[in-house]
């Protein structure tokens, strides 16, 4: 097995949650650690993936939101500082992948699949072999404690219960 870094310069952790019933708050997480080991990044079945975001880091573009994503309302960071995701099986899926694995959010646990497209291999200014994927799931984040919500006094709420989770990484061998 190969273990290769994210260079954290051409990747991102993003997500999307209707807001309102009627548009979507879109973010991301500034601070976190991915190892992937594989036999060939060509054939992703062959790989290990992990990530440790901290859940901190949080950034919407609204500091008011963000504390209030960090609070116990929401992520409660001061209790569950990590987000975690560990693969149990990769599945090749015509060309692409099916990435199943457990996330882990506020102490709760629960299996996910990515869909994951592979958008090949480069070499990069330093002469290094360069790899880009793109993965996305949804999932329910009431299943993972993530439960505060308000009323519209329109019908509906503040906050849908799905979120999509967007990861785009771009990955190098990582040197002894």
């Amino acid at each position: 097995m190969v273990t290769y870094v994210v260079d954290s310069n051409h990747s991102s952790i993003e997500f999307i949650v209707k807001h309102m019933m009627v548009s979507k708050v879109k973010g991301f997480f500034e601070n976190y650690e991915a190892e992937v080991e594989a036999t060939d990044l060509e054939d992703l079945t062959t790989a290990q993936v992990s990530f440790a975001i901290d859940a901190k880091s949080i950034n919407t573009r609204n500091e008011d939101r963000d504390t209030h994503l960090r609070s116990a309302d929401f992520f409660n960071v001061e209790s569950y500082p990590l987000i975690r995701f560990a693969s149990t099986q990769i599945t090749k899926d015509g060309s692409d992948y099916e990435l199943t694995g457990d996330l882990t959010i506020r102490g709760t646990t629960k299996p996910v699949t990515f869909e994951v497209e592979y958008n090949g291999k480069s070499k990069g200014f330093d002469g290094k072999t360069v790899y880009g994927f793109e993965a996305e799931t949804k999932i329910n984040r009431e299943e993972f404690g993530l439960t505060w919500n308000a009323a519209l006094e329109t019908g509906g709420v503040v906050v849908s219960k799905d979120v999509k989770i967007r990861v785009e990484l771009e990955l190098t061998h990582q040197e002894a």
